[in-house]
């Protein structure tokens, strides 16, 4: 006996929500320059809050798009790889930056931004979509990738 069922049919659709000029070369090559381009576009050393970002980007390590990925509380944000990727693999990104902020101005990765970074170049590396570096920003910036931790 056959029995009817219901069966959802979905669209994926990406929406782009500002387009703004910034006075920074697209091309992301210095660690220096990626926390600038993100604190233009995010204004994250100016939050009280943390927040993570990524910027996506093209084979020749050209910027696609910027999104927020989670916002957080004074000291923690959470960020699950899924919700990461799923912004990288919409924009059809070769490799990613990822950034986030630290509201007290102290750029030293917690051993929780350690595990998530490693855990995001991890599930990288599976969907072959590379992290190029982890960005740090507060009342200067650090960068995983100059610490030789990616």
């Amino acid at each position: 006996m056959t029995k009817n069922t219901r069966i959802a049919k979905y669209s994926l659709k990406l929406v782009k929500e500002s387009n703004s000029t910034y006075e920074v070369d697209k091309l992301m090559n210095s660690p220096l320059r990626v926390a600038a381009i993100f604190n233009q576009v995010f204004s994250m050393n100016e939050l009280a809050e943390e927040i993570f970002c990524i910027a996506c980007l093209d084979t020749k390590n050209k910027i696609i798009g910027t999104f927020e990925v989670s916002r957080g509380s004074l000291s923690a944000s959470v960020v699950h790889p899924r919700e990461v990727f799923k912004r990288a693999i919409l924009l059809n990104s070769a490799s990613i930056i990822l950034c986030h902020n630290h509201p007290s101005g102290d750029t030293q990765p917690s051993k929780e931004d350690e595990q998530v970074t490693k855990r995001l170049v991890e599930g990288g590396n599976i969907l072959g979509i590379k992290v190029l570096d982890h960005i740090i920003v507060g009342d200067d910036y650090f960068s995983f990738r100059e610490s030789d931790m990616i």
